[in-house]
């Protein structure tokens, strides 16, 4: 009787624990796809070793690669076989569905996890485009899909996939009667979301190191803004500032030995930089405006920021070397919280123009403005490493949500938490 008491308590905890994850992940809302997507047909992957696997893996990859946009995966029910290898590809049948691609696969065990071989295959082609293979660990199933899922992508598209990518956010909610802020990190999907640090005073402003292998932000909890550095694997912190005033907006450098924030301890807010080796800050800005937000420029030698020295918020963009100084923004009156596509070329920032906040991009070279989302509360852009989609904050009702939408404006989707207000996305850069 009491081992049949443990076993049933063991079951129930095991459910809640469950429950309480399931809770915790964000949902994909695809609220609007390209209006021509490729058929894509990824068959039910074969495995050779014994019991189910926890996660389906061609479910994954189906989902990737629906949240794209690109691409419209063919429903398993509608699926006049399952073939295992690019041999058992009938192309008649998978014509009549209107099926372009075709993904098969086979999972075998390994000491000490999985490898997942893969094949794509054209249909009208009737080719095998190519045969690939991808292993990880006991845990890393959904890894090992979505790093496939980058495979087919860039096959198909000739852009590198960011499935295999993550992101980090601010999740606030209550505990006990009170605000509880957390820095959370998840898949980009929004699964496997996990809490860094829990925090009773806000948290803000998360940036990612360009390795991938840290993260920096501004917490209160000292009574006052200070900007923290973490280790992701160890949990290791440092705190870097600790000035009278504002410390906020810390973005580090694309080579990663440099951190561009906002300091006010001279009297007014003004950018500066701190070389992350020497402990030496060097003020970059001098103005009675306000300068805020820094975001450097992918090769390292300049940073854009906001500024109101013109009379309202615009994006400038400051030549380290030099110390000159010039505007970028002209259309709107107010542009702020930008951003910089990994190729250099494009300008993403919070925009608006008669009195409505938007998501909107900017060509750097023509001055010319694309609108990306509708609604009057988006914030917080930040860009893919692929630069084809960014992720945002905004409002579904009362609730803060992540959202995503692609630079062209023909993809978005919603990521709404299930527990609390979601809020300053950060996207990770590829982890290689």
């Amino acid at each position: 009787m009491m081992n049949k008491l443990k076993i049933l308590l063991s079951l129930i905890t095991v459910n809640c624990l469950l429950a309480i994850s399931a809770q915790a992940q964000m949902v994909v809302e695809i609220t609007r796809g390209n209006p021509d997507p490729t058929p894509i047909a990824v068959s039910p992957f074969g495995w050779s070793g014994g019991g189910v696997l926890s996660e389906d893996v061609s479910d994954i990859i189906s989902a990737d690669l629906r949240r794209s946009g690109l691409f419209a995966p063919v429903p398993k029910e509608d699926m006049l076989s399952f073939p295992k290898a690019p041999d058992e590809v009938v192309f008649r049948d998978w014509r009549i569905l209107g099926t372009e691609y075709v993904v098969t696969g086979r999972i075998e065990p390994q000491a000490n996890g999985y490898l997942l071989t893969f094949d794509l295959t054209n249909v009208f082609g009737q080719s095998k485009m190519f045969t690939k293979q991808v292993s990880g660990g006991q845990q890393q199933l959904r890894d090992i899909a979505h790093r496939a899922a980058d495979e087919i992508f860039e096959a198909i598209t000739g852009i590198r996939g960011a499935f295999d990518t993550e992101m980090i956010y601010v999740r606030e909610s209550t505990r006990g009667g009170r605000p509880s802020y957390e820095l959370m990190r998840a898949d980009i999907d929004g699964a496997r979301s996990r809490s860094i640090r829990r925090f009773t005073q806000p948290v803000m402003s998360p940036n990612w190191s360009p390795d991938g292998q840290e993260v920096a932000y501004v917490s209160f909890e000292t009574g006052r803004p200070a900007i923290f550095r973490e280790n992701l694997r160890t949990g290791a912190r440092q705190q870097l500032t600790n000035f009278k005033g504002i410390n906020s907006s810390p973005t580090w450098s694309p080579d990663g030995t440099k951190m561009a924030m906002v300091l006010s301890k001279d009297g007014n807010p003004e950018i500066y930089v701190l070389d992350l080796n020497t402990g030496r800050f060097t003020r970059m800005t001098r103005h009675f405006a306000i300068d805020t937000e820094p975001n450097w420029m992918p090769d390292g030698k300049s940073l854009v920021f906001t500024s109101d020295r013109g009379g309202k918020p615009q994006i400038y963009q400051l030549t380290l070397a030099t110390g000159q100084v010039d505007r970028l923004t002209f259309d709107g009156d107010y542009n702020a919280r930008s951003r910089v596509s990994p190729d250099g070329k494009t300008l993403v920032m919070v925009h608006r123009s008669r009195g409505v906040f938007t998501i909107a991009t900017m060509d750097i070279r023509t001055g010319q403005m694309r609108l990306l989302t509708e609604t009057t509360l988006d914030e917080s852009p930040s860009i893919a490493p692929n630069g084809a989609m960014l992720m945002y904050a905004t409002k579904r009702g009362d609730q803060g949500i992540l959202a995503a939408v692609s630079l062209d404006a023909g993809v978005k989707y919603n990521l709404p938490s299930q527990v609390g207000d979601v809020r300053e996305p950060a996207w990770s850069p590829y982890f290689d």
